[in-house]
């Protein structure tokens, strides 16, 4: 397919967006782009002494290329923080549009796609799953890389990020209306993966 079709998949932090839209894209050859690495990105440029607005405006493919610092917890909390300034997340919206409409498809992973980045996608999805479930997939995670943090502090990190991204001025967390629902609370990988496949492939081949 050349033409663009764009999968806009929306969600808080661990629900399994992540994963989600990974398979998706590779099932149907789209190309994937996780638009958190970009707020994780001025994030880290934030941390290093660079202003947030600034290192928004400048960013390049090359800032998304250290995986390993991006996907650290430092710069999860920099990119909650750096998400509600208006300014960045305008300097950012060039990036993520051009990227949604490339020829051959797109699948977007984030918190706002759905709702302002491509409201006009031609499939939305809000993964989802409930605070202590997201809490336990990231301590798990977390403990697998050495760290000493605690199940309860997981947890108040996870809760203080929702309250953040659901409570901004701007872009806020939310389900588009038109949005399906997948919660992944009691669901398996390869279950979450399989629903939101069919999902895309009803309207990939109605369209």
């Amino acid at each position: 397919m050349s033409e663009p079709f764009t999968v806009a998949i929306d969600g808080p932090a661990a629900s399994g967006k992540g994963t989600i839209s990974r398979a998706v894209a590779e099932r149907f050859g789209f190309g994937h782009l996780d638009t958190g690495l970009l707020y994780r990105a001025v994030g880290v440029k934030m941390l290093d002494g660079v202003d947030p607005v600034a290192a928004a405006q400048a960013l390049s493919r090359a800032d998304l290329e250290d995986e390993a610092r991006l996907r650290g917890a430092e710069a999860a909390q920099a990119a909650s923080k750096v998400a509600v300034i208006p300014e960045v997340r305008a300097a950012l919206v060039d990036f993520q549009r051009a990227f949604a409409r490339r020829a051959g498809g797109a699948v977007l992973d984030g918190r706002d796609i759905g709702t302002v980045i491509c409201p006009q996608a031609e499939v939305k999805l809000f993964v989802t799953a409930s605070a202590e479930v997201r809490a336990r997939r990231r301590y798990l995670e977390l403990k697998d890389k050495g760290s000493d943090t605690t199940e309860d502090e997981v947890l108040a990190d996870v809760i203080a990020r929702d309250e953040r991204d659901s409570e901004r001025a701007t872009a806020p967390l939310r389900a588009a209306e038109d949005a399906l629902r997948l919660d992944t609370s009691h669901l398996s990988i390869d279950e979450a993966v399989a629903e939101a496949v069919r999902a895309v492939a009803a309207k990939y081949k109605a369209n």
